[in-house]
């Protein structure tokens, strides 16, 4: 089996379970290992399995730093140490450097290219540039720089169908033809976060029900069209809604690169029906909240490939109400989708009151995320860079 040099860009490694790259890593780290692969994680923090060779790299400054120097002397160095037979780059937009410092190494590893974040959204059926990305107008320097790296792959891993369609076309636009590399690969679940079949029971008459929104709270992930739709489902529902706080207090930095996290979670607090909540990365005490919890909401987010949280949610037997937009529309129950703010609150209404319809969907959560056990994922993954 291959020895893999993993190489991942960690922004906020004193908050790892904020951090979905992180995540996807230590729960595929072990699978892959017990299926015979070397992993080498290079990374500013390392998996929790021991088994895992670790290689520290640097924080970088922000999210620019990430994809516009990924130091090519470090890089060349580190494949000499490591002499890797595959490198799976997770910032996609430094696989060209990558690739140029396996050539000054002299090494012949194939070269696989992770878009866990995709630098475009859809709108109108097209795809445009993601505003998160655009400061000062760098959006189109980073498509790009993203297009560059997709031709630089031996390679290219997407999360989903609806996914790899959007990767295909961002490398038309820029003239790079990668559709008979592209490989569907999505993340593995927690299995932390799995509740048995057998404890799975519909919100008792006359009670309150509690949803959970787990996601981030940019304003490019839709959060204020969440806020709409909360103020809503408090006041006209039995619903209450428990938002988690995944960032706690940024840096300063990153407070100025973007301050809507801060911005719309002190929307969020002012409602009432809504309580603001932290895991403080303990993923025994998220999974406690979550079993507190009767349905999940998806953001309302545009040109999302997957969203782990919803994952979460599902694989904890609660159904997912969600926007009909995107990847939603490729995983999520066509029952459980909303165009409007009417619709959702009408889905929550009836999740609350109608017990076959409610145990039918969570039973469906449930079954959703079964083929995301890490040890079927790493399987997929190690032939999919094979």
């Amino acid at each position: 089996m291959p020895q893999i040099l993993y190489l991942l860009n960690i922004s906020n490694p004193d908050k790892l379970a904020s951090d979905s790259g992180w995540i996807f890593a230590d729960l595929l780290a072990p699978a892959m290992i017990d299926q015979g692969a070397e992993f080498v994680m290079a990374a500013p923090a390392r998996v929790s399995d021991g088994r895992a060779h670790f290689e520290r790299t640097a924080v970088p400054a922000n999210k620019y730093r990430a994809r516009f120097d990924p130091g090519m002397d470090e890089l060349v160095a580190l494949i000499k140490r490591t002499t890797p037979d595959i490198v799976i780059a997770n910032q996609v937009e430094a696989a060209p450097a990558v690739r140029a410092a396996l050539l000054e190494a002299k090494s012949d590893a194939r070269l696989a290219g992770y878009c866990h974040y995709l630098p475009f959204s859809t709108e109108h059926g097209g795809l445009v540039r993601d505003p998160a990305l655009n400061d000062r107008q760098l959006g189109w320097p980073v498509w790009l720089s993203f297009a560059a790296g997709l031709a630089a792959c031996d390679r290219i891993l997407v999360h989903s169908t609806t996914a790899a369609t959007w990767v295909d076309d961002a490398a038309s636009h820029a003239g790079a033809d990668i559709t008979d590399r592209i490989r569907v690969v999505p993340p593995p679940r927690d299995e932390r976060l799995v509740r048995h079949p057998d404890d799975l029971t519909a919100p008792a008459p006359d009670t309150t029900v509690t949803g959970i929104y787990n996601h981030r709270l940019y304003q490019h992930y839709g959060t204020p069209r969440f806020v709409t739709l909360a103020e809503q489902l408090t006041t006209q529902t039995r619903a209450q809604l428990r938002v988690m706080d995944l960032f706690g207090t940024r840096s300063a930095e990153r407070v100025a690169l973007d301050d809507s996290p801060e911005r719309m979670r002190t929307n969020l607090a002012a409602l009432p029906g809504v309580e603001i909540r932290t895991d403080r990365g303990d993923r025994e005490a998220y999974r406690r909240m979550l079993e507190e919890c009767q349905f999940g909401i998806a953001p309302f987010r545009p040109g999302c490939p997957w969203a782990m949280s919803v994952i979460d949610c599902q694989s904890m037997g609660l159904p997912v109400i969600a926007p009909r937009l995107d990847w939603f529309t490729e995983h999520i129950a066509e029952d459980l989708l909303f165009t409007t703010d009417a619709e959702a609150i009408a889905l929550v209404e009836r999740l609350t009151y109608d017990e076959a319809f409610y145990l039918e969907h969570a039973k469906r959560a449930m079954t959703s995320t079964a083929a995301l056990h890490p040890a079927m994922v790493a399987a997929r993954y190690l032939e999919a860079v094979a």
